[in-house]
């Protein structure tokens, strides 16, 4: 069965099924970004406590460093982390709510070529 020979009902089912495969993956690369940024960020976290107070410690901001108290940057990073948690729960949660929309759409198609198929036969 061709595309032309599908019906348009099918069609856009379809058509749903591939858009939403294409958010999930989006929504799987941020996610997994994320989870990089975050590692980073704990690995700085760890060898910023094992800084001294007044050990030189510097930020980037671009292309620049520049140089910042242990304590200032620290608290800074642990921040950036906790809205990257905030984040990833949230990415998690839409992934969540996709999987179960692509496995209705999924069923909804399958359930549409069975009774059409059936339906040919019985003719």
């Amino acid at each position: 069965m061709s595309e032309q020979e599908l019906p348009p009902w099918l069609r856009e089912q379809l058509a749903r099924l591939n858009q939403l495969q294409q958010n999930l993956q989006a929504i799987l690369m941020q996610k997994q970004q994320l989870e990089i940024e975050s590692v980073e960020i704990d690995k700085a976290i760890e060898e910023l406590k094992k800084a001294g107070v007044d050990d030189a410690v510097y930020k980037s901001a671009g292309p620049v460093l520049i140089r910042g108290k242990r304590d200032d940057v620290l608290k800074e990073l642990e921040e950036k982390k906790e809205l990257l948690s905030t984040r990833i729960m949230v990415l998690s949660k839409q992934e969540s709510r996709l999987k179960e929309n692509l496995k209705d759409v999924q069923s909804r198609i399958d359930e549409m070529i069975r009774g059409q198929s059936t339906g040919a036969r019985a003719e």
